[in-house]
C-alpha cells in the first residue's frame, strides 16, 4: 500500500516515490496484492510552536488512516508492505501493532531528534524517537513508547559526523540494540539477519529507509550518507527477516523521486524488493 507522506510538508520527491516505484513494476515484481493508497498526503510545512513538528495536526492525521488501514490487515492475517514516503510513517504503523512486537530498524541515521533538537522538524527525523517515548507525543496523539526500547535493533547507521549528530546520538535510549554499518559490515549481514530472524518467537516489524544503502549505489535519497551497506549488504540482512515468519509486515521508506528522473534507481529498488522477497 501507498503512504506517500513527505513530512516536509513541501512537496519533495518521497511523496512520489509509490507511484514511481509502481510504474517501475512493484507489484509484478513482488507478486504483492494491490493496497491502494492510503490518504497520507501532507502540505502544510508550518512548524508547530508548542512540539516544534512541521504539520504537526497534518502529520496525526496521516498517521490515523496508516494506522487504520495497517491494522485491518494485519488483524486479517495479511502481511503488509507499505511503501513510503518518508519515515514519518513509521508511528502510525507501529501504533497499528502489538506492543510487544520487535522492531528491526534498518537506517543510515537513528532518526532520535525531538521537536527542540531538530534542525529541521521533520517527522522523519524523529520517528523512532517518537516510537519509543522519547519525542514529540502530538506526532501520534498519545503518550508513551509504541515500542519498547529493549525491543528495538538499529542497523546500517553511520556514526554521526557534526555537532548535531553526536547530540542526535548521546539521545538514543541504551535500551535500544544498535548495530552501525561499519559493524554489521564485519559481523556479516547474512549472519547478523539470521539471528536476528531467529531470536525470538514473538511478532516483528521491519523498516528498511533506503538511505541505509551507501549513496554509491543509490544516491536518490534525501538526506545520503557515505559509508552504508551496499546493495549485496542489504539484500543479505534483509532477506532473512523478510523471510521470518514472525515478521507482521515491512515498511520502505525515502526514495527521492525527484533525484531519479529517469526511474533506474526505482528500478533497482525494485529488483532488490522482488529478490528478497521471491521465497
Amino acid at each position: 500500500m501507498d503512504a506517500p507522506l513527505d513530512s516536509s510538508g513541501r512537496g519533495r520527491g518521497e511523496q512520489r516515490a509509490p507511484a514511481a516505484l509502481r510504474r517501475a513494476g512493484l507489484l509484478a515484481a513482488t507478486g504483492a496484492a494491490d493496497g491502494g493508497e492510503i490518504d497520507a498526503w501532507m502540505r502544510d510545512p508550518t512548524r508547530d510552536p508548542d512540539s516544534g513538528l512541521v504539520g504537526a495536526a497534518a502529520v496525526r492525521r496521516a498517521g490515523e488512516a496508516i494506522t487504520v488501514r495497517v491494522g485491518e490487515l494485519v488483524a486479517a492475517g495479511r502481511r503488509p508492505l507499505v511503501v513510503g514516503g518518508d519515515c514519518a510513517i513509521l508511528p502510525g504503523i507501529c501504533r497499528a501493532l502489538p506492543h510487544d512486537v520487535d522492531l528491526w530498524f534498518v537506517d543510515g541515521h537513528p532518526d532520535f531528534y525531538d521537536g527542540v533538537t531538530s534542525e529541521t522538524g521533520e517527522g522523519a527525523d524523529m520517528d523512532l524517537s517518537v516510537i519509543t517515548g522519547h519525542g514529540p507525543a502530538t506526532a501520534v496523539g498519545v503518550d508513551g513508547a509504541l515500542v519498547e526500547p529493549h525491543r528495538v535493533h538499529l542497523l546500517g547507521h553511520r556514526p554521526p559526523t557534526d555537532d548535531a549528530g553526536r547530540r542526535e546520538a548521546a539521545r538514543v535510549d541504551p535500551a535500544i540494540h544498535q548495530l552501525p554499518a561499519a559493524e554489521l559490515r564485519r559481523r556479516g549481514p547474512a549472519a547478523v539477519g539470521a539471528a536476528l530472524a531467529g531470536g525470538g518467537d514473538g511478532p516483528a516489524w521491519l523498516h528498511l529507509d533506503l538511505d541505509a544503502v551507501d549513496p554509491r549505489d543509490l544516491p536518490a535519497v534525501t538526506y545520503p550518507e557515505p559509508d552504508g551497506l551496499r546493495w549485496p549488504d542489504l539484500v543479505a540482512l534483509v532477506t532473512p527477516l523478510v523471510r521470518a515468519d514472525r515478521l507482521l509486515g515491512m515498511s520502505v521508506a525515502d526514495l527521492n523521486a525527484d533525484e531519479d528522473p529517469d526511474g533506474r534507481h526505482a528500478r533497482r529498488v525494485v529488483e532488490v524488493l522482488a529478490e528478497v522477497l521471491g521465497g
